[in-house]
């Protein structure tokens, strides 16, 4: 039997994200979300929702443009504290020893550290609630050479990424994996 645990955000897990923006003078600011997800395959897009209260917010509604920077679980520290801060009253690059990277195609930085990155152009936004969802256009990916595998593609557990567990408010690293997609289930057909 199920228990009704009512209307919450328990849709487990979600991922862990670093926005990258722009502020008003030019300088860098990263930010953790969680609340994110690819929304559609052609354009490639993903979708983001963000508090009007971020610094992030603002710089994403002036520049048009935001990364997402997926860190691997060795840089879970800062990657929390980046989540912790507000880029309003931090320079969360040089408390957490990151480095910052002008993308070339977007008016955004990424971060160097982190093994995958998605550069995206704004194409919608929509008001929810207390969150905004940016709809970005992810007009490139780049990832570093030893993520990628045989097929020239990030592969999971080479990311290593992790993820967010809303009801515990907590971290979890990538699982094990499980079997090929579009295979496995073939078994009950």
């Amino acid at each position: 039997m199920k228990t009704s645990l009512g209307a919450h955000t328990f849709a487990l897990p979600t991922p862990v994200w670093v926005v990258g923006s722009y502020g008003e003078n030019g300088e860098p600011n990263i930010m953790a979300a969680a609340w994110g997800g690819i929304c559609c395959s052609s354009p490639p897009s993903l979708g983001v929702s963000l508090q009007k209260s971020r610094a992030s917010y603002g710089n994403i509604l002036r520049t048009k443009s935001f990364t997402i920077s997926i860190p691997s679980q060795k840089h879970v520290v800062e990657t929390d504290y980046v989540g912790i801060v507000s880029g309003k009253d931090n320079d969360k690059f040089s408390v957490t020893g990151l480095t910052p990277v002008r993308s070339e195609v977007v008016n955004a930085p990424y971060v160097e550290e982190f093994p995958l990155i998605l550069e995206c152009r704004l194409t919608h936004l929509f008001e929810i609630g207390v969150h905004t969802q940016f709809i970005g256009e992810i007009v490139d990916v780049k990832a570093d050479e030893d993520v990628l595998g045989e097929n020239g593609l990030p592969i999971l557990a080479k990311v290593n990424s992790f993820t967010y567990s809303t009801t515990e408010r907590a971290y979890y690293g990538s699982g094990e994996y499980l079997g090929q997609s579009h295979s496995v289930g073939l078994k009950l057909k």
